[in-house]
Order: structure tokens, then C-alpha cells, then sequence
């Protein structure tokens, strides 16, 4: 379940109530008269399956809410109701299969800042992974990969590609543009200060290592494993499965690609740095294709059951027109008028 509060300024409280008491989907709906002082407003609690939380912010939205009010939305861990059980079980499908796609989008906002923090975590990661193949420890690349911060931008641009959000493809864009080159940069100048001081292994050869040889020997499973691994990461990043997400972070190697770029470069290395390019090429690219089809197949079944509920009563009720679409879009083929334009019912 998925708790909403809602922040309704006078004279939209009533449409508010008559979609949320409408909806078989939402449970617990409770008024304060008065409540918010800024912005002035009642405030209305109300719990709602997980499978329909979108459908139901989508129609909030096209009442108004946001303009003048505001609807925050939290996670409800353990809900002990009979009601809420009638809720999830009224809700098409299944909780742990249902997309919130405003939450979605907010995580993806967040992750796409070129922040000093962000910044941090690449060097860092990269260093950690250049360690590792200076010294042919898959335990050291494992912790690099896991403490890389790249896939928050990758999964944002695969949401901006399928929501076709260019601020968000360019902010994306930029994060990775900046952040890999920056990086790298700064490893390789680490890599020649550790060989400046002999830290760099006598018997290392840039050309073999190992245990940590793939990063720079592309082949088809290094496809196979990116594609897998942007489908999941993309499933991680809808259903908030956190576990997840660590799995895809450990199986791909675009941090390790890339600090293996700068170690090969500083060490005179050019057919190891061109190897590991490829690598991170073909990462990249795979992730982002997958990404973009597991978001996209996702996007399609919610967009299907928002036409369905287009015409489902508690909408016209609460003067919302049918044929109606996400975002406030028509339908298509509904012809019908949109928003608060459309006559009421009775």
C-alpha cells in the first residue's frame, strides 16, 4: 500500500473526495477541515494499492491539486486491514509487479546531479578498481563496481528516452559526460604517481593479468551480461528492489572498463586501453537498450490501464472527463473532452 497526503485548497476538497471514496482502490480516506496552514487548505490522508497508486496521482493532477496544494506519497511497510485487503485485491495485478511512476521520476531526477558527491564516488570507485587490476584482485573489482555510481545516471536516461524528457536526457548526458572523463583523468595521473614510486608491481604486465584480464577482452558474453543486467537494473530501479540493484552493479564492468583505460594508457598500454574501450562502449550501449525496452514495455501496460480507467465512474464523478490519458493527454480515438471542460454528470 501507498500512503497519500494531500493538500487541497478550498473549493477542490470535494472533487478530491468524491475519487478517492469512488475508487475501490483506496481505503482509509480521512478529511482535516483546515489542516494546512501553508498553503491554506484541508489535508486528506488516504491509503491506495500499490498497483493503481499512479492511476490515482494522475487524476489528482488533472484536478488541480499540485497548483495550489501538493500530494507527497509514502511507502506503507506492514497495514493490518481488512480494507486495505479489499484495496490490493480490487487493483489489477500484483504489488510487487506495479510501477509508481512519479516516484520513478523523482529518484531518476535525483540521481542525474553532478554533484560533488557523485564525483567522489567515481574517483574513488575508479581508483579502487585501477588498485585491483594493478594488483589482479577480482575482490577489490567487485567492491569498485558496487561503490560505482554510474548506473543512476544510465537508468535515468533510459527514463528520459521512454518519457521523452529532454532536461532530463541532457542532464543525464552531462552527469556521464563529465564524470567518466574526469575519472579517468585523475586515474591515470594516480596510476603514473603509484609507477613513479614503484607501488606498480614489477612482474605486472598491463597485457595480462588474469583474474581481471575480461575488463579488456570483449565477447559476446560481455553483451549478454550488459543486457541482462540493464533489464534487471531497470526492474530494480521501478519495484525498489534494492537487492537488485547491488547484482547489476556487481555484473557490470564500466567503472572497471574505464580505470582500466587510464591504467593502460599511463603504463604505454595502447591495445589494453583500446580493449577496455570497447568494453565500456559495449556496456554503455547495451544497458541503455535494454533499460530503455524493460521501461517502455513497462510504460505500455500502465498507459493501457489508464485507458481503462479513463471511463470508471469515480472520475466522472469527481468531474473528470473520460478518455482522458496520463499526464492529461487524450486518449486516443476517445474524442472526448478533456479535464475540468467536461460537463458533469447529472
Amino acid at each position: 500500500m501507498v500512503h497519500l497526503r494531500i493538500v487541497a485548497a478550498e473549493g477542490e476538497v470535494g472533487d478530491v473526495l468524491e475519487l478517492l471514496e469512488g475508487s475501490g482502490s483506496v481505503c482509509n480516506v480521512v478529511l482535516l477541515e483546515g489542516a494546512a496552514r501553508k498553503p491554506a487548505g484541508d489535508v486528506i490522508l488516504a491509503d491506495v494499492a500499490r498497483e493503481d497508486a499512479s492511476v490515482i496521482i494522475d487524476d489528482l493532477r488533472e484536478l488541480g491539486i499540485p497548483r495550489r496544494g501538493a500530494i507527497s506519497m509514502e511507502y506503507i511497510d506492514t497495514q493490518i486491514s481488512a480494507a486495505a485487503e479489499r484495496a490490493v485485491k480490487h487493483a489489477p495485478g500484483l504489488p510487487s509487479d506495479a510501477v509508481i511512476w512519479e516516484d520513478v521520476e523523482t529518484r531518476s531526477e535525483e540521481m542525474t546531479e553532478l554533484s560533488a558527491t557523485f564525483m567522489a564516488f567515481m574517483v574513488a570507485s575508479m581508483l579502487l578498481a585501477a588498485v585491483a587490476i594493478l594488483l589482479d584482485q577480482p575482490v577489490l573489482l567487485v567492491g569498485a563496481m558496487v561503490v560505482g555510481p554510474e548506473f543512476g545516471p544510465l537508468a535515468a536516461l533510459c527514463v528520459a528516452i521512454v518519457e521523452r524528457r529532454n532536461r532530463l536526457v541532457r542532464r543525464s548526458l552531462t552527469a556521464l559526460a563529465v564524470g567518466f572523463p574526469a575519472a579517468i583523468a585523475i586515474t591515470l595521473l594516480a596510476t603514473l604517481a603509484f609507477d613513479g614510486i614503484d607501488l606498480v608491481p614489477g612482474r605486472f604486465d598491463p597485457e595480462e593479468h588474469p583474474l581481471t584480464g575480461f575488463i579488456s577482452n570483449p565477447d559476446l558474453f560481455s553483451v549478454i551480461v550488459a543486457l541482462i543486467a540493464g533489464a534487471i537494473g531497470m526492474l530494480s530501479l521501478t519495484s525498489t528492489k534494492s537487492g537488485a540493484l547491488v547484482g547489476v552493479l556487481v555484473s557490470v564492468a564500466t567503472i572497471p572498463a574505464a580505470a582500466n583505460i587510464a591504467v593502460a594508457a599511463a603504463l604505454g598500454a595502447w591495445g589494453e586501453a583500446a580493449g577496455a574501450s570497447a568494453q565500456l562502449a559495449i556496456n554503455f550501449s547495451a544497458i541503455v537498450i535494454a533499460g530503455v525496452l524493460t521501461l517502455y514495455m513497462q510504460r505500455r501496460w500502465y498507459l493501457a490501464r489508464r485507458a481503462k480507467h479513463s471511463g470508471d465512474p469515480e472520475r466522472l464523478a469527481a468531474g473528470l472527463a473520460q478518455g482522458r490519458g496520463p499526464r492529461g493527454g487524450v486518449v486516443a480515438g476517445s474524442g472526448a473532452p478533456t479535464g475540468r471542460d467536461a460537463p458533469r454528470e447529472g
